[in-house]
């Protein structure tokens, strides 16, 4: 078949036993799949094991596997950690309501920024090297005393910072969300919001996908 053939078969969204593609979310994160699906507002990735659903606003392209650049080492067979089967959503959505409770946060906001940073998918990994639910740096999970690929401790570290960026910035869920996304010198150096369009249509994304989980709460 003809690299150009397959081309044509990937961005039609047509089953391919040959090749997979990846699904790039608007934060950068990459997400493996077969093939995908897509009716406008949902675009579904389909996979050997499964399929998953994501609001076709989170996804900003597909990329040819061949075209996939190198991704953060993970260990093959994680078996000692509660993380090493991948979460159902219902787990996932558990996780993050019990968190964001704990944190004193409500958990409709924390929903919203996992959906952004990641479309709940745990295994997310960014081109920078942000990992999971939370999409959290390495370095930063580190100060947080948390392993980013660990479920748990992913989703706790990363609505703990959450929490703490609301402090730092007196309730500010602007600042606290640029910070998060751009993080806290960024905010600091410009007094606000940076003059980052990333920055600001990830907040303005984080917003909205609030009000809409607010109304199912």
């Amino acid at each position: 078949m003809k690299p150009a053939a397959l081309w044509l078969i990937l961005a039609c969204s047509a089953i391919s036993a040959w090749a997979g593609e990846f699904a790039v979310l608007a934060n950068g994160a990459r997400l493996y799949a077969d093939h995908h699906a897509s009716d406008g507002a949902k675009v579904t990735l389909f996979t050997k094991t499964g399929s998953t659903e994501l609001d076709a606003s989170l996804v900003t392209r597909f990329e040819n596997e061949d075209y996939a650049p190198p991704q953060v080492p993970v260990p093959a067979a994680p078996t000692s950690t509660p993380s090493a089967q991948a979460p159902t959503p219902a787990r996932v959505a558990e996780l993050v309501d019990n968190a964001a409770r704990k944190y004193g946060l409500p958990p409709a906001f924390v929903r919203a920024v996992v959906a952004v940073e990641s479309g709940y998918q745990a295994n997310a990994v960014s081109p920078k090297g942000a990992v999971g639910l939370m999409q959290l740096m390495p370095a930063t999970a580190r100060e947080l005393g948390a392993d980013p690929k660990i479920l748990e401790q992913n989703v706790d570290a990363g609505t703990r910072y959450l929490r703490d960026l609301l402090l730092k910035y007196d309730n500010h869920a602007y600042h606290a969300l640029a910070a998060y996304n751009a993080g806290p010198g960024a905010v600091d150096k410009y007094h606000g919001v940076p003059p980052y369009r990333e920055t600001q249509n990830y907040i303005l994304n984080v917003l909205r996908n609030w009000r809409k989980q607010a109304l199912t709460d």
